[in-house]
């Protein structure tokens, strides 16, 4: 039985959703370390707090989180909170796991987008890769984006650069789209979303009702337009509150998601990869609504609307004229799907990358 570490970063569920099908593959042949904070440490205490699981323990660290003014993102005060953690934190978290490498002595080190696991690695000698949707900003041609996308993208590779150092080691890149990868980074792993067991098993229907999945600084005009829309809404993300016509909110539960999301028409939400891909499998039009700033939702939100998949908007902007012209196309949406539907998992090509690398370290 092997020891992994694997750590992620704690913005949103996405990190931890991928973590989190991962750890359920492997914890019946190995030992797993997890270590996260914010959002992806509330998610994963459910499952493996207080050593609910066998022969998986969760740690929780300090991380990086955004900043929002005014309930919008705010790059200017993220960058600087990202400043502040790197100069302050990060050095002290990198020594910390540097000693418990050395204590617990784990045969591979993951990280999914978190950038004090690799540097104690490096220091302590342990193999590691990186198994994340981030990479796609450092490795994949993004040509086909418009220019301001473009140099965001050029801009935040420097930040993959930065969260995970030079050096040898595995890049593997998980994303429900695929571009040619860039000249240099061939050897980039490029596999679709992770998609969980449950997920995996359950058969999609189509029933007349949307699906929602908001964050808490929504604007309230987004749930105005969805009330008068003509259709029933489930709303997930806001907690429980009472109903709006024929919007409906409810609490977080894994399970009753996954069946909301594989028996709707259609999925109105924020545009991370890892509900989009989930989406996608199940052959669902997306409406996707990224924050004004939130530019890595809106490369997203821009392949899938190349993809034929939905459209877009951010969710400042967000009209019910469009929303109705999207809701009009849902049956070409849903055609367009048909040859992505049941096929983009990219779990067992993950696996098999950490099997490879367990292999490759073990002979070493």
């Amino acid at each position: 039985m092997s020891r992994i570490f694997y750590s992620m970063a704690g913005e949103g569920r996405g990190h931890a959703v991928r973590v989190m099908t991962l750890v359920e593959h492997l914890k019946s042949e190995h030992e797993i370390v997890l270590f996260a904070s914010g959002d992806a440490y509330e998610f994963l205490s459910k499952s493996y707090g207080e050593r609910q699981s066998e022969n998986v323990r969760l740690q929780k660290i300090p991380g990086l989180n955004f900043r929002y003014t005014g309930g919008k993102l705010d790059l200017f005060k993220s960058t600087a909170a990202a400043m502040k953690f790197g100069w302050r934190v990060l050095p002290q978290l990198v020594d910390t796991l540097r000693k418990q490498i050395e204590l617990e002595k784990p045969d591979l080190a993951i990280s999914d987008f978190e950038p004090a696991l690799p540097r104690a690695s490096r220091l302590a000698g342990l193999p590691w890769m990186s198994i994340d949707h981030q990479h796609v900003l450092l490795a994949y041609d993004l040509s086909s984006l418009p220019l301001l996308l473009r140099r965001y993208a050029w801009w935040m590779s420097w930040a993959v650069r930065w969260y995970y150092g030079w050096g040898p080691y595995t890049p593997v890149a998980s994303s429900f789209y695929t571009p040619p990868l860039k000249k240099g980074f061939e050897h980039v792993v490029q596999i679709g979303p992770m998609l969980r067991p449950d997920v995996v098993a359950t058969v999609p229907t189509t029933n007349r009702f949307l699906l929602s999945y908001l964050r808490t600084n929504t604007p309230p005009a987004v749930i105005e337009i969805l009330a008068q829309s003509g259709w029933p809404v489930r709303v997930y993300g806001l907690g429980e509150r009472p109903a709006m016509g024929q919007v409906t909110f409810h609490a977080i539960d894994e399970h009753r998601f996954v069946a909301d999301l594989a028996s709707c028409t259609a999925l109105v939400s924020a545009a991370g990869n890892q509900l989009l891909g989930e989406a996608l499998f199940y052959g669902k039009p997306v409406f996707a609504i990224p924050e004004e700033m939130h530019y890595e939702q809106q490369i997203n939100a821009h392949f899938l609307r190349q993809m034929g998949a939905g459209d877009w908007m951010t969710v400042e902007t967000f009209t019910a004229r469009r929303f109705l012209e999207f809701l009009g196309r849902v049956d070409d949406y849903r055609t367009s799907l048909l040859p992505l539907k049941g096929t983009i998992n990219g779990t067992p090509q993950a696996l098999a990358a950490i099997k490879t690398a367990l292999q490759r370290n073990a002979s070493n």
